[in-house]
């Protein structure tokens, strides 16, 4: 079964979990901020999914990664520390991010999750 990771705050984050009940999709939930994935999940899908670049898996426009200087940064930095990084910030992870094996998507757009979730 699919884990949804989201901030109850976020409205993306409604919107998609939203799309998912109205399309009858079972999911188990999970507050990213509270509960950030673990570190060695995000090597593992920072590797199997390293052709969408470390840049897919963060939360580009939020304030804690410009506070960090991360869009400078982010060309140098090596999938462990990318992984230290959103593992120690749940703020810092592009949301919401849902994930089942090697099926995973981070955002929400409508025709992404209806190829990939439905």
């Amino acid at each position: 079964m699919p884990t949804f990771y989201c901030y109850s705050r976020c409205s993306t984050c409604k919107k998609a979990q939203k799309w998912l009940d109205d399309h009858q999709v079972t999911y188990n939930k999970q507050d990213l901020v509270e509960e950030p994935p673990a570190k060695d999940l995000f090597v593992k899908w920072l590797t199997v999914h390293q052709s969408r670049g470390l840049r897919y898996f963060f939360n580009t426009s939020g304030q804690h990664y410009r506070q960090q200087k991360l869009k400078e940064r982010l060309p140098e930095i090596t999938i462990d520390e990318a992984a230290t990084l959103l593992a120690s910030d749940g703020k810092l992870i592009k949301r919401p991010l849902m994930v089942d094996g090697d099926r995973l998507t981070c955002g929400f757009k409508e025709d992404v999750y209806e190829q990939t979730w439905l």
